[in-house]
C-alpha cells in the first residue's frame, strides 16, 4: 500500500500527516542486476545513475530541512539541545540528520520507502537477490544468518578461527560447532582460508553423517583479516551437493568483485548469505553492515524475525544513510574507483619488499586482497607489538592489525602516496636500527595453533550451555583441565583462544602470557591481569 500524505498550511507553517503501511516487502523479481564479467562488476544505466539521488540520503537531507516544530526523539531536538562538548567536536550539522523514524523516513524493519529503495539499489549493486541494512555491524548479521539457518541443537560447521560473532551466535542460538581447521602459516603465525581440496569441510561433514547428524549451514570466513581468500566456489558446490547452505563472514570483502586485480565476491561464487562490513574497506560510518542473501535456500522471512530480534528499534538514520551513501560512491565508477588505491598498495609493497629484514606476506595457496600489507618483523628480532609501537611513536603510523610476529596494513580509498612514503620511512627506520640484533623476541609461532584452533581442545558443554552454568573464579594455573566459563582473546582480530565450554590447555594459558608480555591485548577476560579465569563449577 502506498503511503498517502496530506500537506496542510496554515500561518505559514507547513504540517504533515501521514498514514505507512507496514507490510514487510519480497522482491519477488528482481531485474537489473549487474552482470559479473572477468571479475569486474558491470552496472547497468539505472545503477549507473543511481549514485546521484541516493534515496535515503535525500530523504534524511529533506527531513531535516523541515521548519518544524518538534516533539519527538531524540532529546537534542534535531540539534537545540546538543551537549556543547560534543558541538565543539563534531559541529552541530550531524544532530540535524540525527533523526528518529519518522513516516517520511520508512522504518527499517518494514521498509516500503527510501530505505527499500536504498537496500534494493544495494542489492542490483553487489549482486544479491535481497540486502539488508545492519546497524549492528557485521557481528550482527552473522548472529541473523546462524539464527535463520540453525535451530536450537542443531550443529553449525565452523572454522575455529572464526570471529568472536560466530560464537556469540552459538549462543543465541544454541547451535553446536562441529570445527574445522583451516592452513596456518608457522613462519607468520597467520591462520589462512580453507585449502582448495576443502578436505576439512567435506570430512566434517561426513563425520557428521556418520553419527547421523546432518549441519544446518556452514560458516567460513572470506577473507581474513590478513586480506587470505579462500575458494569459495569449490565450498559452495560441495555445501549445496548436501543441501547446505553456505554463510560468509564477508566483513573485509565489501570492495571484492570490483577491479579484475581483486579476488572474487562471495556472491559471485553462489554463496547463500555473506555479510559485508560496509566500513571497513567502503566508506560508510563505523557500525554499519550489509547483508546479502541469494539463491533459493534460505527463508527469508527467518532472516527479518532474526533482525528484527537483534537489531535496535531506535537505528541510526546516520548510519543507514552512510549505508546508502556508499553504495551511490561505488555506483559512479564501480570498474575504475579501485584502481588508484590498488596502484599505490602494488608501489608500496614493491618498496617495502626492497628493506633488508622486512619480509611481505604472500600466498600461492589463496587468493590474496591486494588492499591488504602484511609486512613481517622477526628477523628484525622484533615482535610485531613492539615493531607497531615504534612506528606509531616516532612516525605516527596507525596500523590496522598487529600480529606476534607481524603487522597489517589497510590501503582503502582515502589512502594517499604521502601515507605510504611514510610507512615505507618508518619501516626503513626498524631495519637500520634493529637488522641482524642479537637480541630476539621469544617466538610465538606454532603455539596458535596448538593452542587455539587444536581440535585436541575438547568441548565438553556447548557454547549456550556454559554461558548459563555457575561460574567461579580459579587462579590461573589451577585452570588447567577445568572447563572455561569466559571468552578470552587477544584482540584483534578477535579471534577466540579460550571458549565457553572447551577444556582450558597448558598451550592457551602459555599463549595468553607470551601475547601479553609482549605488547598485546587481551579481551573478554574478567580478570584483564590474567591472574584468574573464570570456569564452570
Amino acid at each position: 500500500m502506498a503511503s498517502a500524505s496530506l500537506n496542510l498550511v496554515h500561518n505559514s507553517y507547513n504540517f504533515r500527516c501521514s498514514s505507512t503501511s507496514r507490510a514487510c516487502f519480497s522482491q519477488e523479481r528482481h531485474h537489473g542486476m549487474p552482470t559479473v564479467k572477468d571479475n569486474v562488476v558491470i552496472s547497468d544505466s539505472r545503477v549507473a545513475d543511481q549514485h546521484k539521488h541516493p534515496p535515503l540520503v535525500s530523504a534524511l537531507e529533506a527531513s531535516a530541512k523541515q521548519k518544524v516544530a518538534s516533539f519527538h526523539f531524540p532529546g537534542h531536538n534535531r540539534g537545540r539541545a546538543a551537549p556543547t562538548s560534543l558541538t565543539r567536536l563534531i559541529g552541530v550539522e550531524p544532530f540535524l540528520h540525527d533523526l528518529p523514524e519518522l513516516p517520511e523516513l520508512d522504518n527499517l524493519f518494514a521498509p516500503e520507502g527510501p530505505i527499500l529503495d536504498a537496500q534494493k539499489q544495494a542489492a542490483e549493486l553487489f549482486g544479491a537477490k535481497e540486502t539488508w541494512f545492519l546497524v549492528g555491524g557485521t557481528t550482527c548479521g552473522i548472529q541473523a544468518s546462524i539464527m535463520a539457518t540453525c535451530s536450537p541443537g542443531d550443529t553449525l560447521i565452523v572454522p575455529r578461527n572464526s570471529h568472536i560473532s560466530a560464537f556469540s551466535s552459538m549462543v543465541l542460538s544454541g547451535v553446536i560447532p562441529k570445527y574445522i581447521l583451516p592452513e596456518y602459516d608457522f613462519d607468520w603465525d597467520i591462520a589462512c582460508g580453507i585449502t582448495p581440496s576443502q578436505a576439512s569441510v567435506e570430512n566434517a561433514i561426513n563425520e557428521l553423517h556418520t553419527e547421523g547428524r546432518k549441519a544446518s549451514a556452514v560458516l567460513i570466513t572470506s577473507p581474513t583479516y590478513h586480506g587470505i581468500c579462500s575458494n569459495l566456489e569449490a565450498i559452495t558446490q560441495l555445501c549445496h551437493s548436501h543441501n547446505i547452505p553456505i554463510i560468509v563472514d564477508e566483513a573485509h570483502g565489501a570492495h571484492l568483485g570490483f577491479h579484475q586485480h581483486l579476488p572474487l565476491s562471495a556472491l559471485s561464487q553462489g554463496v547463500d548469505l555473506s555479510v559485508q562490513s560496509t566500513h571497513k574497506v567502503l566508506c560508510s560510518l563505523t557500525q554499519s553492515s550489509m547483508l546479502h542473501m541469494s539463491g533459493k535456500i534460505i527463508n527469508r522471512e527467518r532472516i527479518c524475525q532474526s533482525l528484527q530480534t537483534l537489531q535496535s528499534t531506535s537505528p541510526s538514520y546516520l548510519l543507514l544513510a552512510s549505508l546508502d551513501a556508499a553504495r551511490a560512491q561505488i555506483s559512479e565508477n564501480p570498474e575504475t574507483i579501485f584502481n588508484k588505491p590498488i596502484e599505490i598498495a602494488m608501489e608500496a609493497k614493491l618498496l617495502i619488499e626492497k628493506i633488508p629484514g622486512i619480509r611481505v606476506f604472500n600466498s600461492s595457496t589463496f587468493g590474496l586482497d591486494p588492499l591488504r600489507i602484511t609486512v613481517g618483523v622477526w628477523d628484525l628480532g622484533l615482535s610485531g607489538f613492539a615493531a607497531d609501537n615504534i612506528l606509531y611513536e616516532d612516525y605516527g603510523v596507525v596500523s590496522e592489525l598487529v600480529g606476534t610476529r607481524s603487522i597489517t596494513f589497510a590501503i582503502n580509498l582515502g589512502t594517499h602516496r604521502d601515507d605510504v612514503l611514510r610507512l615505507v620511512t618508518g619501516l626503513k627506520h626498524l631495519s637500520q636500527t634493529h637488522n641482524f640484533s642479537t637480541r630476539k623476541e621469544e617466538r610465538l609461532d606454532g603455539i596458535f595453533l596448538k593452542s587455539c584452533i587444536g581440535t585436541t581442545m575438547g568441548m565438553r558443554l556447548s557454547p549456550r550451555e556454559a554461558f548459563f552454568a555457575s561460574k567461579k573464579k580459579v587462579s590461573f594455573k589451577e585452570s588447567v583441565g577445568k572447563i572455561c566459563g569466559e571468552l578470552v582473546c587477544p584482540y584483534p582480530p578477535g579471534v577466540p583462544l579460550l571458549i565457553p565450554g572447551e577444556v582450558i590447555t597448558e598451550e592457551a594459558l602459555s599463549y595468553l602470557v607470551k601475547v601479553k608480555n609482549n605488547g598485546g591485548f587481551i579481551s573478554g577476560a574478567a580478570d584483564s591481569s590474567l591472574s584468574s579465569i573464570v570456569v564452570c563449577s
